[in-house]
């Protein structure tokens, strides 16, 4: 008798991801407003939002 394996599930919750930076070339110089560097930083404070959240739901994954 073969013993029975559970299949696999797609993780329908995956550890948010940071944004990507910026390089510092895209920027004009000419004090945009927003800055890319300031939209980075709203997209950043959303994936920590997101990702202590995630944390929260996932206490026991290593390395989250």
């Amino acid at each position: 008798m073969t013993p029975m394996t559970t299949p696999e599930v797609p993780d329908d919750d995956p550890m948010p991801t940071a944004p990507p930076q910026p390089d510092f070339e895209a920027c004009c110089g000419n004090g945009c407003d927003p800055c890319i560097f300031d939209l980075h930083d709203l997209e950043m404070d959303r994936y920590r939002q997101a990702l202590r959240a995630w944390r929260e739901r996932h206490p026991d994954t290593p390395g989250a």
